[in-house]
């Protein structure tokens, strides 16, 4: 991930095109640092073609008068002077067929980061260094990705080398829109000063006004032979850096300080400042009063921050430490993260909308990201039942309009004439979590039932029902264990079973006596269905969710059947490892709303899907029957086009060596697949479960809960937290870590009450999530309950 010290200022050097002088400018650059007193250090991470041409090289000889403080280094060389990844192809080729493993972009990155931090330690004193690209900006690396993406996670500082030919204008715009598209930093732009095309003037200019810097440096000579080459090229880069430390190099070289100098500082003042400004959600302000207790986001990528910590400077300077750590996100950024933080792919999705759109009229209105996105919805988690499609902000909002949808086709199919007074006592059916959220002015208008829960409980798999449930089964058992996790799925199957008897006969008790409660009409059915999240992140047997469906629509129960919402904003679009939860139950809702997943944690969107009975409940001919909802940003062009490049890229993921290995590990003994399965080891789930301090554990999908035993146990108990503290924290063995680059990284995770949760993205590489699990064995195998 990234890298920031107190002491060495590194630059990352991108060149808009090939052969724009990008080694010539870092030489001078090179050479300017060495004569103010720096420890210089010059790495070229790919070189291509013969060694005496290499840049490193070019480096050594014309270093200067202070060469003896400039280091430089390659770590991938190739003789062929090509591309890099032809020229690793070519180089199997010239060992007579025999294959060189290219390395692959995690490699790669780890190799260059590995390097940094070599270097960061060797630097005692003041130091700057030079990270130089190859090509252009988008030329690619070893393994075939451009340099853009493959640099990205290292998030280095940037300069962009402009170019000042013909055409240069256009490309070194183009070069710099490519780099702040994927989030790049960029300090400054240096080119040659070329007085017949004259780019530098416009680009100074046009930069300007975007607030860039930019410096034009004199052209070198013309190439000539060798010897007499070197002498006229030594003479250039003495004229250009001169010993009097004045002139434009040096002028660059003060602003690429002070851009470090002010970034430190930004970072810095954050957690003062956001003490002093921010108003958290689900955060107790009481609890949180330090500035240790905000966590500086600098960046992301994947599955992992980069955090800002300032104590990290006051580190020893024989062992340097960067001032920015990585930091799995376990909690996918609060259940949004599909394909990994800051995917450039999503990031060009959502520049192309805002590009071609920015934001719409939609009421009466169309726009090709929203239709699109509608279309594939229905064909997708609403096939079979869902006729349309309406957008709102949020999950939050999503769910109000389900609501409102539900109370009004209620109203309508049961065909009652109810007064406002009336409507105000209309309330769902839902299920309990351990929330507590709090609303003083609202008083809510229903009837939510404790639900059976699944985990895995000293490695066996089983059904937990609640007191008022478990009185309905002939022996009062409170415990109902399966052979597999695959049996408690398999719903058809267990609709005839002694425990599905039990749940009709509690909920048609329980409903009849909710149907002569005076103070309230039940209208709809409102779930989350498989797993509540917010409510504890708990496991609902799925069976008793089906029968519960089934009753709201039983005739002899409800004579106008209730609309059921599935509310699957959390566990919806493959959170869980299935599309959507109505196969697995085998039955559809009347309306459904996706979210979190849906635009790849780029930006807020829902949808709200809803049958054809529902949507008819507000067609006519007067306005005021129609839906009176809507927000300024309905159908937002951006994260429409953004949710259809997640879901273009979560249907290649299904199909993925990632998913069928995970699968596979899931799958009962004799079979190749599984209703259900995680990406979290099996052997994990069930080991952890048999933990003292463990109550129970569970997985599904991305999703991993381990509920800890405390006495106090519920939303607002502590224990979970406070037991996996130590996990924020960098666990540094020596060893290359997964986070990107190799360094040792913390986690940031949330609790819900005695409930610690985890949650990966929908590709997070198999290694990241072993290492997640190894170090909450390392931390939880080693308490014992007092």
């Amino acid at each position: 991930m990234s890298h920031l010290y107190k002491h060495l200022r590194i630059h990352q050097v991108f060149g808009a095109n090939t052969d724009v002088g990008k080694t010539i400018i870092t030489t001078a650059l090179v050479r300017a640092s060495a004569l103010k007193n720096n420890r210089v250090f010059y790495l070229k991470p790919v070189s291509t073609g013969a060694l005496q041409d290499a840049d490193d090289e070019h480096i050594k000889r014309h270093a200067g008068p202070q060469k003896h403080l400039v280091d430089t280094h390659c770590l991938f060389r190739y003789g062929d002077p090509v591309s890099p990844h032809l020229a690793v192809k070519m180089a199997s080729e010239t060992q007579g067929g025999l294959k060189i493993p290219v390395p692959s972009d995690e490699t790669f990155v780890g190799s260059v980061a590995e390097h940094i931090r070599k270097q960061a330690g060797v630097a005692s004193g003041p130091g700057h260094m030079y990270v130089e690209t190859a090509g252009g900006v988008h030329s690619p690396t070893l393994s075939g990705t451009t340099q853009l993406d493959t640099y990205r996670p290292l998030f280095l500082p940037t300069i962009l080398i402009g170019d000042s030919r013909l055409g240069g204008i256009s490309s070194t715009i183009s070069s710099f829109e490519s780099l702040l598209l994927r989030g790049y930093i960029i300090d400054a732009i240096l080119l040659f000063r070329d007085e017949y095309y004259r780019n530098f003037e416009y680009l100074t200019q046009y930069f300007a006004e975007r607030g860039t810097h930019v410096t034009a440096l004199d052209p070198p000579p013309p190439r000539l032979d060798s010897a007499e080459n070197v002498v006229n090229t030594e003479k250039y880069y003495s004229d250009l850096v001169p010993d009097t430390l004045t002139g434009d190099i040096f002028t660059a070289l003060e602003h690429l300080d002070e851009c470090h100098v002010r970034r430190i500082e930004e970072l810095d003042s954050m957690p003062r400042r956001t003490l002093d400004t921010i108003w958290w959600p689900f955060v107790q302000h009481g609890l949180a009063k330090t500035e240790k207790d905000v966590s500086v986001i600098d960046s992301a990528w994947s599955d992992f921050f980069s955090i800002y910590d300032a104590s990290l400077g006051q580190t020893s300077s024989s062992h340097p430490k960067s001032l920015l750590q990585p930091q799995l996100d376990g909690s996918a950024s609060w259940w949004t993260q599909a394909v990994g933080h800051a995917h450039p792919t999503l990031a060009l999705a959502a520049a192309n909308a805002a590009g071609r759109y920015g934001h719409v009229m939609f009421p009466q209105a169309t726009h090709l990201p929203a239709l699109q996105l509608a279309e594939r919805l229905l064909q997708g988690p609403g096939k079979g039942w869902a006729s349309r499609v309406f957008f709102s902000d949020n999950g939050s909002t999503g769910m109000e309009v389900a609501l409102k949808m539900a109370l009004r086709s209620f109203i309508v199919s049961s065909e009652l004439e109810l007064s406002s007074a009336e409507k105000k006592n209309l309330g769902v059916i839902g299920l309990r979590g351990e929330g507590v959220y709090t609303c003083e002015w609202h008083e809510a208008k229903g009837y939510w039932f404790e639900p059976p829960t699944v985990s895995i409980r000293k490695g066996r798999v089983a059904v937990s029902l609640p007191p008022a449930m478990s009185s309905f089964t002939s022996d009062q058992r409170t415990v109902e264990e399966f052979e597999t996790l695959s049996h408690v799925y398999d719903v058809e199957q267990r609709l005839e079973s002694p425990l599905a008897k039990n749940y009709r006969r509690y909920l048609d008790q329980h409903m009849r006596t909710l149907q002569t409660d005076d103070s309230r009409k039940l209208a709809a059915l409102v779930i989350e269905p498989i797993v509540m999240g917010a409510g504890g992140m708990i496991f609902v047997d799925p069976l008793f969710q089906r029968i519960i469906v089934d009753i709201v629509r039983d005739p002899t129960l409800f004579p106008t059947p209730l609309p059921v919402i599935f509310d699957e904003v959390f566990v919806g679009l493959y959170r869980l490892g299935f599309e959507s939860a109505g196969p697995l139950l085998g039955v559809n809702p009347d309306i459904s709303v996706n979210a979190k997943i849906l635009t790849g944690g780029v930006l807020p969107l829902a949808a709200t899907l809803a049958s054809d009975r529902i949507f008819s409940a507000f067609k006519s001919e007067s306005k005021v029957d129609a839906l009176l909802h809507g927000h300024s940003y309905t159908a937002h062009a951006v994260g429409c086009q953004v949710a259809n490049a997640t879901l273009d890229l979560v249907d290649r993921l299904v199909e993925s060596d990632l998913w069928v290995g995970a699968i596979g590990k899931w799958a009962p003994e004799g079979t190749l697949a599984t209703r259900v399965w995680s990406f979290w080891d099996p052997e994990f789930i069930t080991s952890i479960s048999c933990l003292d301090i463990v109550d129970e554990a569970m997985a599904l999908g991305t999703v991993l809960a381990v509920k800890f035993k405390d006495d106090e146990a519920g939303y607002a108990s502590h224990s979970a937290q406070t037991l996996l503290q130590s996990l924020r924290l960098p666990l540094d063995d020596g060893s290359t870590s997964a986070a990107p680059g190799g360094a040792a990284f913390g986690v940031h995770y949330r609790t819900l009450g005695n409930v610690a949760y985890f949650m990966s993205s929908l590709n997070t590489p198999r290694a990241t999530i072993e290492a997640l699990e190894d170090r909450l064995w390392r931390l939880v195998s080693g308490v014992r309950r007092s």
